[in-house]
């Protein structure tokens, strides 16, 4: 790791890379208009001035333009990476020398660095907290209980996330409100579907410049990210297998055309493996005994857990790297396995991430969540929140405003229609 001086506290690979990470982060700017409305409002208004702020996510061109968005209204804010893999380095550079914001973020970073990084956040004494999978308020809750009085709130878009802090509510430890951003339907109508549909393929075709025309491509999980990488997948002309322990979306994905079955038996069909549960182990030992020579295994799931690489690395006879973030498992039998991205984020670890368009959105959600919690403080008791309605709405209405897209309104006889009981046949 190279380290430049900055007058900024940082971590980040090399401040040299700074000039391109800029460039990419205007880039991005092109695509994301909605956000670029909010932090304008931001930088008149300044609601969160005075207030310390911790954002743990994937530390990319998208992330920097919520970042930059934070600064304008005045927060006190510091980046950490939410993922060993997400962080593209030449943004952590650009936002601590271009756009003065302390980034902790380093691609390919170990654990132990990961969570002094995480400790790092929390020595920031946060008032707000925007999570990415959970980990800087569960170490919060765990490690520091002498800071929860600080906190007004945090916010959470991953599903992996949101099961935890449900998890946490249940045994009576999240003593702050929480918001949903994950379930906002501008953010998984869109981010889940479309944005890990398209990055997760992208991710694939960059690590392994396979064709997926004619392959079987098996999507363990059937929500709205795994029904995005079906259909992007499907579009590009493979085969799918879903795979699903929900009966119905289990039904959905029947009528949507794929075939479902049990991963035991998909495992001896497939040739690509997409896991996007949120779960452990979904693809494991006795999954991995029946697959195909030369099977391709990846995750879009938040934690590199969803895949039992422990198991897969105690049957090679040898690991070696094939291409850029891709892995070949030699089997005692001959069999080789191939593992994308060591099982984290294959969209991030071996591609960019989400497009930019669709990062608009989700957020546009994260921002005004804070603004939310902020504006309500002390109003809120602990627990989880959706985001406001109203908000969701003017979201989708400045998107569509930005792509040219108009609506039709309802009449006064329309609106008299559908609000009265009288009426009908």
């Amino acid at each position: 790791m190279t380290m430049a001086p900055s007058k900024l506290n940082h971590e980040v690979k090399d401040l040299s890379l700074a000039p391109i990470g800029k460039q990419r982060i205007e880039w991005a700017g092109r695509e994301m208009p909605v956000l670029k409305s909010i932090q304008e409002n931001f930088a008149k208004n300044k609601p969160f001035a005075g207030v310390r702020f911790v954002a743990c996510c994937h530390v990319t061109t998208e992330t920097a333009h919520l970042a930059i968005a934070l600064k304008a209204g005045g927060a006190d804010a510091i980046l950490i990476a939410s993922n060993p893999l997400s962080t593209q380095d030449d943004v952590a550079a650009a936002l601590v020398s271009e756009y003065g914001i302390p980034v902790f973020a380093i691609k390919g970073e170990d654990n132990e660095t990961y969570h002094r990084h995480v400790q790092i956040a929390l020595d920031h004494k946060p008032n707000i907290i925007i999570d990415d999978g959970c980990d800087v308020v569960a170490t919060l809750v765990k490690e520091r209980p002498h800071q929860l009085s600080d906190i007004i709130g945090t916010t959470e878009e991953t599903t992996t996330g949101i099961v935890r802090l449900q998890a946490m509510f249940r045994d009576g430890v999240l003593t702050f409100p929480a918001m949903n951003v994950n379930d906002a339907e501008t953010k998984h109508f869109f981010d889940n579907r479309y944005g890990t549909g398209q990055s997760t393929l992208d991710g694939i075709i960059r690590a392994t410049n396979i064709l997926l025309a004619g392959k079987t491509v098996v999507v363990a999980g059937y929500g709205w990210c795994g029904k995005g990488v079906a259909m992007r997948a499907k579009g590009l002309g493979s085969n799918i297998i879903v795979t699903e322990i929900n009966p119905v979306r289990a039904i959905e994905a029947a009528m949507d055309g794929f075939r479902v079955m049990p991963m035991l038996d998909a495992a001896a069909l497939g040739d690509i493996f997409v896991t996007v549960t949120g779960n452990k182990h979904v693809i494991r030992g006795e999954h991995f005994a029946v697959m195909k020579d030369g099977a391709i295994v990846s995750n879009s799931g938040h934690f590199d857990i969803e895949i039992d690489l422990k198991n897969l690395a105690s049957q090679a006879k040898e690991v070696k790297e094939v291409r850029n973030f891709t892995q070949e498992y030699r089997l005692a039998d001959g069999r080789s396995i191939i593992v994308i991205g060591e099982g984290r984020l294959v969209n991030l670890a071996a591609a960019e991430g989400h497009p930019s368009a669709v990062m608009d959105m989700s957020f546009a959600n994260q921002a005004l969540a804070v603004e939310y919690l902020v504006q309500n403080k002390g109003k809120l008791t602990p627990g989880i929140y959706n985001i406001p309605q109203d908000i969701d709405q003017e979201i989708a209405r400045l998107k569509l405003e930005a792509m040219g897209i108009s609506l039709d309104t309802l009449t006064k006889d329309q609106l008299e229609y559908i609000n009265s009981w009288t009426s009908g046949t």
